[in-house]
């Protein structure tokens, strides 16, 4: 039986280059994989950016909608009668994007179709609160991996702080990725109640 995969960091802790290296390691030992991530990440549109400068076109964008299982049947299936090859491995970008619905069928697709499915994302917004394809692949996922990154001051960062034209806020959407000038920073719990000004 294959495994439902979910491996979080914080941002800036490598998990785009690990997505792209695991896709890599699958295609050296010719088996094929698809690539897929939440339309709702428009950053790099139809394109999954490492830091490191890899990059690599999706296979196919998921819509809040869309049922992933159908989805991904759909594509195996034309993979299969157009190169005569099955699908080894589904791997997912920006995983905290998904409905919990969707994540449920990321569960289906490795349970039901054997395939295995490497879900990446980060567990929390920049409020410190879940997001809710997160909640739900921290709950079902067989395999639960962290990936690590460090806080400017040396600990290990967990949070993820939003700027807005370079200063720390802490209201707003869940998901601010368009407009305004948003950058993030990963934290650790101590640099980041210091922004928040909690002593």
């Amino acid at each position: 039986m294959s495994k439902l995969y979910f491996r979080h960091g914080a941002m800036n802790s490598g998990k785009s280059t690990a997505l792209l290296q695991a896709a890599h390691n699958y295609e050296e030992r010719n088996q094929h994989v698809l690539l897929a991530k939440p339309a709702i990440d428009t950053k790099g549109e139809e394109t999954i950016l490492s830091r490191l400068g890899v990059s690599r076109k999706v296979d196919f964008l998921i819509t809040p909608t869309q049922n992933l299982r159908t989805e991904y049947n759909r594509i195996a299936a034309q993979h299969l009668s157009q190169t005569g090859s099955k699908i080894s491995c589904l791997l997912l970008d920006e995983a905290q994007f998904l409905t919990s619905e969707q994540v449920d069928q990321a569960l289906q697709i490795a349970v039901l179709d054997d395939v295995p499915v490497l879900a990446y994302g980060i567990r929390t917004d920049f409020l410190t609160n879940g997001f809710p394809g997160s909640l739900r692949l921290l709950e079902i996922a067989h395999s639960l991996e962290e990936l690590k990154t460090i806080c400017r001051c040396g600990r290990k960062a967990m949070f993820n702080a939003r700027k807005i034209d370079g200063h720390f806020v802490f209201d707003g959407d869940q998901v601010a990725i368009d407009g305004l000038d948003v950058s993030y920073e990963s934290l650790c719990p101590n640099c980041y109640f210091e922004e928040k000004h909690i002593h």
